[in-house]
């Protein structure tokens, strides 16, 4: 670890904008598991859920470093990386898209919120892996770093990312760029690319960034062309129904 190293103040950087751009969701889940306990117990759901879900994301992150490792494993992560910064471009379905139950009771909420987050956490674990490499300094930092994001900065996130929509196409880049760059280092092709394309560790991350806001916004056109031509279609049946009752 060398703190005089850019290449290390590049990663913190993109550890911060992972755990933003990442971290809403999961304080989402949690905001809709308590929503119906009362006062006090919705401050230990919090409290008691966090506590949970953090540790499942140590035993997740530990389990993704490891088979980072492992031949092809990276080239999995990129693509899953990939697929995740695409649907950051997407359209959001109602409640953020995740359909979180309101826990009746303490315990129903807390386990809601560990179910969820378990399931939420892996895109957020692949990504901090990714940007941190071999660095388990910076592993720990992005998980400490991710526990007041998604406790006290769930608000400011969702409010950041309604204002300025700008911040969720750059998260999608990002983690474009990062599966970009994970995948030009699998230990399968990183040998090749060194020897054949040494030009591939700058534009493999430029061409991920590049795919991700590509595809995203193609993918996202469509569907709101789509809903549109639905909406149109819709109204033309309605207003020829109320011409026939005439």
């Amino acid at each position: 670890m060398d703190f005089s190293n850019p290449s290390f103040w590049v990663a913190v950087l993109q550890i911060v904008a992972i755990d933003i751009v990442l971290g809403g969701d999961n304080a989402v889940v949690i905001g809709l598991a308590c929503r119906r306990l009362p006062e006090r117990q919705r401050r230990l759901g919090i409290l008691w859920g966090m506590i949970g879900a953090v540790g499942l994301r140590v035993i997740l992150i530990m389990f993704a470093v490891t088979l980072l490792a492992v031949p092809y494993l990276k080239l999995v992560g990129a693509a899953l990386l990939l697929w995740i910064g695409i649907k950051l471009l997407l359209p959001e379905e109602e409640e953020g898209g995740h359909k979180i139950e309101a826990g009746a009771t303490l315990v129903a909420a807390i386990k809601t919120i560990i179910i969820a987050d378990a399931v939420m956490s892996l895109d957020n674990v692949i990504a901090i892996a990714g940007a941190a490499g071999d660095s388990k300094v910076l592993i720990v930092f992005g998980l400490l770093l991710s526990i007041p994001i998604i406790m006290l900065g769930s608000q400011l996130v969702i409010k950041l990312m309604d204002r300025f929509p700008i911040v969720v196409v750059l998260g999608g880049a990002l983690l474009g760029w990062i599966a970009g760059d994970m995948a030009v280092s699998d230990v399968v092709v990183k040998d090749w690319f060194a020897a054949n394309m040494p030009y591939a560790s700058w534009a493999g991350p430029v061409l991920g960034a590049v795919l991700v806001i590509a595809v995203g916004k193609l993918i996202a056109s469509r569907a709101e062309a789509r809903a549109g031509a639905l909406e149109d279609l819709a109204a033309e049946k309605q207003a020829s129904e109320n011409a026939g009752n005439r």
